[in-house]
């Protein structure tokens, strides 16, 4: 399958990611300022990719990010090294004091008609230091890399990172690498150094040199000042809005041959609508509905990314691909964290028509 993108069949490693890790504290259902404990999730858009598919999908990713060498340094990097992932690091020395930092993510369920509530602690983050020339991309490549994939949320860090992500976009695709970017577009991370103007600049340049992107319509609208179709979506489930702005992108983005995204109509916390589309090549693909009973919704939508670029990355038939990618975020809305804790056994079943009978 060519699904309009040149996919090597082998290489040392089947995807690298390029982005900053984190690591987040999650108290539960509890809000955090009753909350008493937590426990501690290694996360990171970029990361998450290479995690899942590593640890379900049982293919060989890499991470290509800052570390610092300290405590907290150590336990990020003890859970990269647990889901099978290889580190690709530029170290950063902690001064025992103010930093830099390996970046805080603080993040309660919600429950119910209570909303999660997310905020950061960013300061002083080692991932915001990362700049073009700090990463030999020519061993990173050497051994062939069949796909790079990078983020929004990274290159929305500084000055540099989104630099950064366009050197190694183009040494990925001068080796002969497909390119992904999920545009995770993030407000409060542009409005903190350049503003919206900034981040169109950035992510504009980033996209010139990308095959895939991962991107709902308002990632469109504010990452890439796609212009809205006139029609009005009649249901978060509606891929009308989303497809009928897919022509503006291929035509300012002709190297673009593949935009992925998934559907989600929230009813309460843990009750969402979730389906997902993908337009390849020219043609339009939507997964199934299905009604989730949500446990952690974070990671979800890096979930779908990477049960789908396994379905390309394998050779499966489009509408598969969407599939499983749509299976596999339903099924890390049901564990803990922002990584995957399925099997890619449960995937293939669910994206099938599995059922959630018991399993004897």
């Amino acid at each position: 399958m060519s699904y309009g993108i040149n996919l090597k069949s082998e290489g040392a490693l089947d995807l690298v990611s390029l982005g900053a890790l984190v690591h987040r504290l999650d108290p539960g259902v509890i809000p955090f300022r009753k909350a008493t404990h937590c426990d501690i999730h290694v996360s990171g858009g970029e990361f998450n990719v290479a995690a899942n598919l590593a640890d379900c999908f049982r293919l060989r990713t890499g991470i290509v990010t800052a570390m610092v060498d300290y405590p907290i340094g150590h336990l990020i990097a003890e859970r990269v090294k647990a889901m099978g992932v290889t580190p690709f690091y530029k170290y950063f020395e902690h001064n025992g004091v103010t930093g830099p930092n390996m970046a805080t993510v603080y993040s309660d369920r919600g429950q119910g008609v209570r909303a999660p509530v997310v905020f950061y602690n960013r300061g002083n983050e080692a991932g915001a230091q990362l700049k073009p020339g700090d990463f030999d991309w020519g061993k990173i490549l050497a051994g062939g890399v069949r796909w790079l994939h990078s983020g929004g949320i990274f290159a929305a860090l500084s000055e540099t990172t989104g630099e950064l992500i366009v050197e190694g976009m183009k040494a990925a695709k001068a080796a002969g690498a497909v390119t992904s970017i999920d545009l995770n577009y993030r407000a409060k991370l542009w409005n903190l150094w350049g503003g919206h103007e900034v981040a169109l600049r950035v992510l504009r340049r980033i996209v010139e040199n990308v095959d895939v992107i991962v991107g709902n319509e308002e990632d469109l609208q504010m990452g890439l000042g796609i212009a809205g179709p006139e029609v009005a979506a009649k249901s978060k489930l509606d891929p009308s809005v989303f497809f009928g702005m897919i022509d503006k992108v291929t035509d300012r983005y002709p190297n673009v041959k593949i935009v992925a995204t998934t559907l989600r109509e929230v009813h309460s916390t843990n009750r969402h609508s979730w389906s997902a589309v993908a337009w390849i090549n020219g043609t339009t693909y939507q997964a199934p509905t299905c009604e989730l009973d949500v446990l952690d919704r974070v990671g979800g939508g890096d979930g779908y990314a990477s049960g789908f670029f396994y379905g390309l990355l394998t050779g499966a038939s489009e509408q598969e691909a969407v599939n499983l990618g749509w299976a596999h975020g339903a099924l890390l809305t049901t564990f803990p964290g922002d990584t995957t804790m399925a099997t890619v056994e449960q995937v293939k079943a669910f994206a099938k028509g599995g059922s959630a009978r018991i399993q004897r």
